[in-house]
């Protein structure tokens, strides 16, 4: 050994409880309330291990009722909170409570359960041994009064607020434990009735073991019942519950009165274990805020308000509770930890969700086309986020047409087959494009309806997903199906007459429609479109003026014939004619401005003034 060696000095670091106590009192949780919550887990874990022991044959099995009381007495100035479980030996409580972070569950656990994660299955809570200080924050001393179920004597332990104890023989005759917190001055607020009873609500509304409120202010209750609901809806299984089961549990968790779109109702057992139910939320209206709210349990003790790290920001929209015995907790219990575990969590509520989706579109496809509207533009976020998901729900995503039916993309490419094949046509405004919405459905071509924005994107995504299906606005092109066989040659005496009136930037096109009544139709190409939908999204200012656009003159139309003839005998009249004619196939491009509108008006006049 070196001599440098021979120097090196080895030891654990000690504590003093002066200098942690004040640290505990200040910063050991991030919100006080969540103090009463630690000490009501404490003695839920004291209930839930003399029931372990009993089913172990340990001891032997009564017909105890076992319940949690915490009582208000604001006049003497105290909150106490007491069981009537396992309880604890002298030798105990100084084990456990006079060591800080020495967690009495950890050793139960070790002890009596032959695989680690034994205890999370069975509802054991504690873990770190911190949190029956976290009754510091709020107390100036805070007292125990307990006795074991062994038999063993009872004790009475008291501690000031700078951490020095006294432990002695105590007077409690029952076995359980008693935790009686002195609230400090600065404190009061913790001596109101309302608001212990709200963070209870908030904090042990579902804990496993019945937990009563009392007022010593207030005459006892023959008939009280307990705050909290020890069997909620989660632990239950499916077949259980009805939907008004759920319904009535979205409205009393998340005070929302509006009936859920559909409920996710999970209970996993491997490779991970957790359970819970997920909502997709009603809104009133799409600018109303899509942040939903997932509240987490462990071993039914709230946790957190929302999860977001559990939940793929692409669904932050669904509120729901999870209950995840094995999820990995800092010492507060108030954020996750980023792990293996999580991620595959939230995998896990992915596919759950594209499950539910799949199955509702198979066996409740009217129920499923009723909810569609308000859920598509998250699943279609969702399916491009994740590409995932999307191979899970392809076959559950709907188009709506313009005739306000659904159908499958699926089964509307397999119907376009023979007339446009792997092409679908959609409409952004059925009022605007009328005209030509009227023209494809003459031909039995049925026209998608896209209402939001996300969907034009959408689109262009399931173009670089399904091999050779292409999107185009039902303006955007002349399909070969609206063309007859009848020959379309050019005019050039049209050409020129409306190359005048177009200017250089629209091309002419001469075809012959089936659809004689229409003298010429005015399309933008889908490329140019959706380079200007871009644009428009980011904020980047749009050119007015049409581009890529194409003016196709109908050689059937019998207008289109007058107007050629007219073009040599009365020049101006064709000309004025002419320019009317491109104008109504604008309307169905743009909004005219007032000075456009009121040309328009003028010239329409002016030519019913000639006939």
């Amino acid at each position: 050994m070196t001599e440098e060696n021979k120097n090196v000095k080895k030891g654990g670091i000690s504590v003093d409880t002066e200098h942690i106590f004040p640290i505990i009192k200040k910063w050991l949780y991030s919100e006080k309330d969540i103090f009463l919550r630690e000490i009501v887990s404490n003695a839920s874990d004291a209930v839930t291990k003399l029931k372990r022991l009993e089913s172990l044959g340990i001891r032997e099995a009564t017909d105890d009722n076992y319940r949690i009381t915490v009582t208000l007495d604001s006049d003497a100035g105290t909150l106490t909170v007491s069981d009537n479980g396992i309880g604890m030996t002298e030798e105990e409580l100084d084990k456990y409570i006079c060591s800080i972070a020495l967690s009495g569950a950890v050793d139960f656990i070790q002890k009596y359960e032959s695989e680690s994660s034994e205890g999370a299955k069975n509802g054991i809570i504690g873990h770190f041994g911190l949190g029956f200080y976290s009754a510091f924050m709020v107390s100036d001393s805070v007292e125990i009064e307990t006795k074991s179920y062994t038999d063993a004597p009872s004790v009475h332990w008291v501690c000031s607020e700078s951490g020095e104890y006294e432990l002695s023989a105590g007077e409690r005759t029952e076995r359980g434990t008693s935790v009686i917190m002195h609230i400090s001055e600065s404190e009061s607020e913790y001596l109101s009735k309302s608001k212990i009873r709200a963070v209870l609500e908030k904090y042990c509304s579902f804990m496993p073991v019945e937990i009563y409120f009392e007022d010593a202010d207030d005459e006892p209750k023959a008939d009280a019942k307990p705050i909290n609901d020890t069997f909620p809806l989660w632990q239950k299984t499916p077949s259980e519950a009805t939907d008004e089961d759920y319904r009535d549990f979205y409205s009393r968790v998340f005070s929302d009165y509006k009936a859920p779109l559909f409920h996710i109702h999970i209970n996993a057992d491997y490779p991970l274990n957790f359970k819970g139910i997920l909502y997709f939320p009603k809104l009133s209206n799409e600018y109303e805020t899509v942040e939903g709210q997932v509240k987490l349990y462990y071993n039914q003790v709230f946790v957190a308000d929302n999860i977001k790290e559990v939940i793929p920001e692409y669904l932050l929209m669904l509120k729901g509770v999870l209950d995840c015995p094995e999820l990995p907790l800092n010492v507060s219990r108030s954020y996750l930890q980023t792990n293996t575990y999580v991620s595959k969590l939230s995998a896990h509520i992915v596919k759950k969700l594209a499950d539910k989706l799949c199955a509702l579109c198979n066996n409740e496809r009217e129920e499923y086309e009723k909810i569609w509207n308000d859920i598509a533009p998250f699943i279609e976020y969702a399916c491009m986020r994740d590409k995932k998901f999307y191979d899970r729900v392809k076959g559950a995503l709907l188009l709506k047409l313009t005739d306000g039916s659904f159908v499958a993309y699926e089964d509307y490419l397999a119907s376009a087959k023979e007339k446009h094949e792997n092409k679908i046509y959609y409409s952004t405004d059925k009022d605007l494009q009328a005209q030509y919405i009227a023209m494809l459905e003459k031909e039995d071509i049925k026209v998608a309806l896209f209402e939001r924005s996300i969907e034009t994107q959408f689109a262009s995504m399931l173009e670089q997903y399904m091999e050779g299906v292409s999107f185009a606005r039902v303006d955007a092109n002349i399909s070969d199906t609206l063309k007859s066989d009848a020959d379309a040659s050019e005019s050039e005496a049209l050409k020129e007459l409306f190359t005048d009136i177009l200017g250089s930037g629209v091309k002419i096109e001469f075809s012959s429609l089936k659809d004689e009544q229409i003298p010429a139709i005015l399309t933008v190409s889908e490329e140019a479109r959706r380079r200007e939908d871009m644009m428009r999204l980011y904020g980047l200012p749009v050119d007015p003026e049409l581009s890529d656009a194409t003016f196709t003159i109908n050689t059937s139309s019998p207008l289109c014939t007058k107007l050629e003839a007219l073009s040599s005998a009365e020049p101006d009249k064709a000309k004025q004619m002419a320019s009317y004619v491109y104008k109504l196939s604008l309307l169905s491009q743009k909004k005219f401005s007032a000075e456009e509108m009121q040309e328009f008006m003028r010239e329409g006049f002016e030519l019913m003034m000639k006939l």
